[in-house]
């Protein structure tokens, strides 16, 4: 079957809304979880630390540069993922709807590229 990503992605005001929330938002993922591994279609699932603590590497010059968090504004940050096992995308999609999610967020449905998919080298 195909394997779908579901990815979270915030803002800084719908993260701090979450926050805000946070035994509530906890309780809520918790039960979404539960329902998925009734389900049988969760393979996997990860948040992601405070991007404070993060670091970004940019390759937009000559040489790779690190900066530490924290950073400035974010208008999306990607915030973990839920990995499914579903037969369609539809069925992904229908899964994301019903994720409890503040308002402001997003879930991003991207099916994930088998490795025959996957270009190798040489080959177009």
């Amino acid at each position: 079957m195909p394997r779908y990503m579901l990815i979270m992605r915030g803002t800084d005001e719908s993260n701090a809304a979450m926050m805000a929330s946070i035994d509530e938002a906890m309780a809520a993922t918790g039960r979404f979880i539960e329902d998925m591994m009734k389900a049988g279609v969760l393979l996997a699932a990860e948040g992601l630390d405070d991007p404070a603590r993060g670091v970004v590497v940019d390759f937009g010059g000559e040489t790779p540069v690190v900066t530490d968090g924290p950073y400035g504004e974010t208008r999306e940050l990607f915030g973990g993922y839920f990995l499914l096992d579903v037969a369609t995308r539809q069925e992904a999609v229908e899964w994301a709807t019903r994720m409890p999610a503040v308002r402001g967020s997003k879930i991003e449905v991207r099916r994930v590229a088998e490795e025959d998919e996957v270009p190798q080298g040489g080959q177009a």
